[in-house]
């Protein structure tokens, strides 16, 4: 899987490498049970600070999407990342929020945007499918 950071972007860059390592779990790039390279590695390749990189992996593990062991290094959760939940639900509503104001402010009508999350969800498990 190859790491494309923005350094110029808004975004922070720990949460552009969170959101790019589930893109590459979602998009079965990264299979469970893989191994990650360790923080000082994919700090050193992509060139960023180790702390950064550190940030984002303990995020990532406390959302289910890693493990981290001491000897073994870092994997993708070998039994998958947890389904679903309520809470999880709710979070990914509060998420959305200011997406869709921000399309209603730009006008962009209710099939529009659905039809961007449903190509893009089509476009992630097109590739899965293909891993």
């Amino acid at each position: 899987m190859l790491i494309q950071l923005d350094f110029e972007s808004k975004e922070p860059i720990y949460l552009q490498l969170i959101h790019q390592i589930i893109e590459g779990i979602a998009k079965g790039q990264l299979k469970p049970g893989e191994d990650l390279p360790s923080v000082r590695s994919l700090a050193s390749d992509i060139g960023v600070n180790l702390h950064t990189v550190n940030k984002s992996y303990q995020q990532l593990k406390q959302e289910g999407f890693i493990l981290i062991h001491r000897q073994k290094g870092v994997v993708v959760k070998p039994e998958g990342v947890p389904s679903a939940t309520t809470a999880y639900i709710k979070q990914l509503s509060h998420k959305l929020r200011p997406l869709i104001s921000e399309s209603i402010c730009r006008e962009m009508d209710e099939q529009a945007f659905l039809n961007v999350c449903s190509d893009l969800y089509k476009e992630f498990m097109a590739e899965r499918q293909g891993n």
